[in-house]
């Protein structure tokens, strides 16, 4: 049986969500492209190339410049962006994967403090610039310009997906409220671009915190502990004061200014409270998820959060319970 989506370029393909969306695509018999500015196949954070990656075809472009991938587009039936930085100092990402966690914090204080990558620092013609706004935003538009003004090869009825990977609102204030902002300015303009395009839909992939007990060890602790207060929350009588919704009440009582375009909840308590209630996911869920959606059937649009992913890949359906963070 031939998949109806056979054909998906994935932006960022040896990333930690691209390379499990690599994979998932590839088992569903989809042939697969992926761009990154490397150009280099995935690797496991110990440095072994797994045997998916071979039926993978890589290519070396610049998200940014159009020009490096335009000819790839007219030749696949959906694109798959999962370019994003949760730190604007990148380096991040090596200490999550090496396990190293007095590297991970000072990260994280150096974000906090204001002293990552400044992007007032940076030269307009800097391309190793990892901003939030060129990361998580501009990157993913310049794609999706590219994508819908290409022309699919021979004649087609299939509405062609742009998979944005996004994120829930729950790591502030530890984050930058700019993370989640440029998600959220990336989804509406995204929206905007396809709106008058019947034959191109949008999906944007809201995962919480995606961990991976072995390419992200660090993860899995806390997921474990996030986990625990999602299932705690979702068990206790619904009149029950919880700490979510005492958080919930506070940042309603006491909004803090915002900016009026600011697609972000109003309140770093708002996003708390969901870092308190929301589950994390699995990164191969994550990739089922948007294997799912590229399906014209399904024709799935808009908004998919970590409930709407549990449903796409079927949980309701098998009664399976996801594994605990601290065993997968």
């Amino acid at each position: 049986m031939h998949p109806a989506i056979q054909k998906v370029l994935v932006v960022g393909g040896n990333g930690f969500i691209g390379s499990a969306v690599c994979k998932a695509a590839l088992a569903r018999g989809m042939e697969v492209t992926s761009i990154s500015s490397s150009g280099r196949p995935y690797r496991t954070p110990k440095g072994h190339t797994p045997a998916w990656a071979s039926k993978v075809d890589w290519r070396k472009a610049d998200a940014l410049r159009p020009e490096t991938y335009a000819q790839l587009l007219s030749g696949v039936n959906a694109v798959v962006h999962t370019l994003g930085t949760l730190l604007e100092d990148g380096q991040y990402k090596a200490a999550l994967a090496n396990g190293d966690v007095s590297g991970l914090v000072r990260h994280f204080v150096s974000g906090l403090a204001g002293h990552g990558n400044n992007p007032l620092e940076r030269k307009p013609d800097d391309q190793t610039n990892t901003s939030y706004e060129i990361m998580n935003r501009d990157s993913a538009l310049r794609v999706c310009e590219a994508f819908t003004s290409s022309s699919p090869v021979g004649e087609t009825a299939e509405v062609r997906p742009f998979v944005y990977i996004s994120a829930e609102d729950i790591y502030r204030p530890l984050i930058s409220a700019r993370y989640i902002e440029t998600k959220r300015e990336a989804e509406r303009r995204i929206e905007q671009l396809i709106s008058d395009k019947p034959h191109y839909r949008g999906v944007y992939i809201r995962p919480s915190l995606v961990y991976h007990a072995h390419h992200r060890p660090l993860t899995s602790p806390l997921a474990a502990l996030i986990d625990l207060s999602a299932t705690l929350h979702e068990n206790l009588p619904p009149n029950l004061p919880t700490p979510s919704s005492i958080l919930r009440s506070l940042g309603s009582a006491f909004p803090p200014a915002s900016s009026p375009n600011s697609q972000a909840t109003p309140s770093s308590l708002e996003s708390m409270a969901n870092a308190l209630t929301i589950p994390p996911i699995h990164v191969e869920h994550v990739a089922e998820a948007i294997c799912v959606a590229l399906d014209p059937i399904k024709s799935v649009r808009g908004v998919v959060g970590v409930r709407e992913m549990r449903e796409l890949i079927g949980w309701s359906e098998k009664g399976e319970q996801q594994p605990s963070p601290g065993h997968v």
